[in-house]
């Protein structure tokens, strides 16, 4: 946090023990959940004109819909956000351990590998092949073809 910072943005970000800000207002800044988990009431329930129910039923219904998905998520983060964040770190973690330490260094001595293979190919290409086809081009380049139109 600098001197420049207001005190609403102070109040609204915390700094974590690697020294990278954390905005507390805006928490999906990367808008990962865009269009996943934004769910409403209207999206999930809707009458059809015709079929309304009472409009106190509604409201009720309305007021209990947004108000049960606000506690149930605040609840299951508050029991399950800690542990679950511990898990997905570790698995990153290890993630990303067995692609440096693994993978990568598996995918280079690959690429070594096929490199010596391509050039003992490449040589037997070159030494076998490419003479048979130019001794079948010269013998081929000779044949001249005529078209003639009968009427």
């Amino acid at each position: 946090m600098t001197e420049t910072d207001s005190p609403s943005t102070v109040q609204n970000k915390f700094t974590n023990g690697i020294n990278k800000e954390i905005d507390l207002v805006n928490r999906d800044p990367k808008h990962i959940n865009e269009d996943v988990v934004k769910i409403e009431f209207d999206d999930v329930i809707a009458e059809p004109e015709g079929s309304y129910s009472l409009d106190k039923v509604w409201k009720i219904s309305f007021a209990t819909f947004t108000v049960s998905k606000y506690w149930c998520y605040r609840i299951l983060s508050a029991i399950f956000g800690v542990p679950l964040s511990v898990f997905w770190g570790l698995y990153f973690a290890c993630l990303t351990f067995c692609h440096i330490w693994t993978i990568l260094p598996c995918i280079k001595s690959c690429l070594i590998e096929m490199h010596c293979f391509s050039s003992i190919y490449s040589l037997c290409i070159h030494t076998f092949c490419d003479p048979f086809y130019e001794a079948l081009g010269k013998l081929f380049s000779s044949i001249r073809v005529t078209l003639h139109k009968e009427v």
